[in-house]
């Protein structure tokens, strides 16, 4: 048996980072003292969701992958709670930036970075101001605890990158979140479908998917975004199995038995079946 436990946590964010990765640091902690070996948190938690506005001044957040104070200070975390860590920051590559996510193994090893491929545009969403498409393409990675998967938010609405990850030989899918309140409609509450789109590329891979999104309500010169957490893991079928609140920091923890899930996927048959040769259509403009 492949048994491993995995972690999805949610909080607070504030102008003060070393603030947000303190807290950050604490839930990764508290996950790791109830067991987690992998510990997912949310996205750009070391600022506020500054993407709701375009402002130039918002730049000075980014900083590049190599010798980036944040990784490294998780590197040192990882390293000494033998956790993997999947760690959003704001990379800027030269002149370039990007919205990315590095992958730091349970001896501190930075392996890589993966970097958001589906960038937002719409009201409290502005991510294309800030962020080139990322260049990366969709990875896995061989972690000591299990090969893993993770796209950023917006990348969770896409089945196909969940399908690519998982014919590449991913056994659990990450996706750390900013979601919330629609800034042009009020009364529209997506956290549903959110959810259900995510359970879906579990239960059509035959695969874990853990989430992690923010929570609070968070305050800019021309409105509020509220984020409605509900961070969750859902098993290999689709099914939600750890779910948190919509407004409590929180850890959610749950084991695994991977060789379990691959017998299981390998029974249903959905990547034996596939008709690769009927799916140029996909494609197409």
């Amino acid at each position: 048996m492949k048994k491993v436990s995995v972690a999805a946590t949610q909080m607070t964010c504030s102008e003060d980072s070393r603030d947000n990765i303190d807290k950050a640091k604490n839930l990764i902690k508290q996950s790791v003292d109830e067991g987690a070996q992998i510990v997912l948190i949310q996205e750009l938690f070391e600022s506020v969701y500054f993407c709701c506005l375009n402002d130039p001044k918002r730049f000075e957040l980014a900083k590049p992958f190599e010798k980036n104070p944040l990784l490294m200070e998780m590197s040192d975390l990882a390293k000494e709670l033998s956790v993997v860590l999947p760690i959003s920051f704001f990379e800027q590559d030269n002149n370039t930036y990007y919205n990315s996510l590095a992958i730091i193994d349970a001896d501190g090893t930075i392996i890589d970075r993966y970097r958001k491929s589906h960038i937002p545009d719409g009201p409290g969403y502005e991510e294309k101001y800030y962020f080139h498409p990322g260049n990366t393409g969709f990875n896995v990675y061989e972690t000591a605890y299990a090969t893993i998967g993770a796209g950023i938010c917006w990348d969770q609405w896409f089945p196909e990158a969940a399908r690519i990850m998982t014919l590449k030989g991913a056994e659990l899918l990450f996706y750390p979140t900013a979601i919330g309140s629609e800034p042009d409609n009020s009364d529209y509450d997506s956290r549903d479908s959110w959810q259900l789109v995510m359970q879906g590329h579990s239960a059509a891979n035959c695969v874990p998917v853990i989430t992690s999104n923010r929570i609070g309500t968070e305050e800019n010169k021309q409105f509020n975004m509220t984020f409605y957490g509900s961070s969750f893991i859902s098993d290999g079928t689709g099914v939600k199995v750890k779910e948190c609140s919509r407004d409590k920091e929180q850890c959610i923890i749950h084991e695994f038995d991977l060789d379990e899930i691959k017998e299981y996927r390998s029974s249903w048959g959905f990547f034996r079946d596939r008709r690769t040769d009927l799916y140029n259509d996909i494609l197409k403009d």
